[in-house]
C-alpha cells in the first residue's frame, strides 16, 4: 500500500516548476512594501523602534531633521554590493524598488490618515505584525528590503539559519543601543514589537512551507 502522505511525482514536480509570474511579483512588492511603509508609520507616530536598518533609520529621525525615508534610502546604499554578490541582479533590483517604496510610502501615509490616539502597546503588535508580513511578501516574491534583510535571506537560502532569527538577533543589538534615544517604556513596547515581527517571519517564512518561486 503506498504512503498517502507522501506528495506524488506530479505534485513534486508541480513544486519545483511553480514560478510567480512578473504582474504576481509587481504586485507583492507593492503591497509588501506598502504595509512596511504602514508599519513604520505606526512605529514612528508611537515614537517606537525596529530592527536592521529601519530601526536605524527611525532613531536617526528622531535625533535629526531629516525623514525616516531618506536616512533608509541612504543607509541601505553598501548593501546593495552584497546583494549583487551573493543574491544576484534579479533580486537585487527587486529589493532596491522594494527599498525605495519603503523610503516613500512613509510620507504618504502620513496625507492619507491622521492618528489622534495611540496607544504605544497596539502600535507595536500593529506595527511589527505588518512590517512582518510586508517583509514575508518581498521575501517569497525574491526581494528584500535591504540592509540585514538581504543577509538574512541569504543565509536561509544557503541553509545556514533561518531569517527570523538572524534578525531577531541584529534586532537585540540595535534595541540596546536604542536605550541612549527612548523612554524605558518605548524601549519595552518596542521589545513586544519586534518579537511580533520576527515570530511572524520565523514561523511563516521557512524552507518547505511555502513552494512559489
Amino acid at each position: 500500500m503506498s504512503d498517502i502522505s507522501a506528495p506524488s511525482n506530479l505534485q513534486i514536480e508541480d513544486r519545483n516548476t511553480l514560478k510567480h509570474k512578473w504582474y504576481e511579483d509587481v504586485f507583492a512588492i507593492l503591497l509588501g512594501a506598502l504595509f512596511i511603509g504602514m508599519g513604520v508609520t505606526v512605529y514612528s507616530e508611537a515614537m517606537l523602534l525596529t530592527g536592521g536598518v529601519a530601526g536605524m533609520s527611525l532613531i536617526l529621525s528622531y535625533i535629526a531633521p531629516l525623514s525616516f525615508g531618506t536616512f533608509f534610502f541612504l543607509l541601505n546604499l553598501p548593501f546593495y554590493l552584497l546583494a549583487i554578490l551573493r543574491m544576484g541582479w534579479e533580486f537585487t533590483l527587486k529589493t532596491v524598488v522594494a527599498v525605495t517604496l519603503v523610503s516613500i510610502f512613509p510620507n504618504l501615509v502620513t496625507g492619507w490618515i491622521a492618528v489622534e490616539t495611540l496607544s504605544p502597546l497596539f502600535a507595536a503588535i500593529l506595527g511589527g505584525a505588518m512590517i512582518g508580513m510586508g517583509m514575508i511578501a518581498l521575501f517569497r516574491h525574491g526581494a528584500g528590503i535591504g540592509g540585514v534583510s538581504i543577509l538574512a535571506h541569504f543565509l536561509q537560502e544557503k541553509g545556514i539559519m533561518r531569517a527570523g532569527w538572524v534578525l531577531l538577533s541584529i534586532d537585540a543589538v540595535i534595541l540596546i543601543a536604542s536605550a541612549f534615544v527612548l523612554p524605558l517604556t518605548n524601549l519595552v513596547y518596542s521589545i513586544v514589537g519586534a518579537v511580533v515581527l520576527n515570530l511572524m517571519v520565523g514561523i511563516n517564512h521557512r524552507p518547505g512551507r511555502y513552494f512559489g518561486r
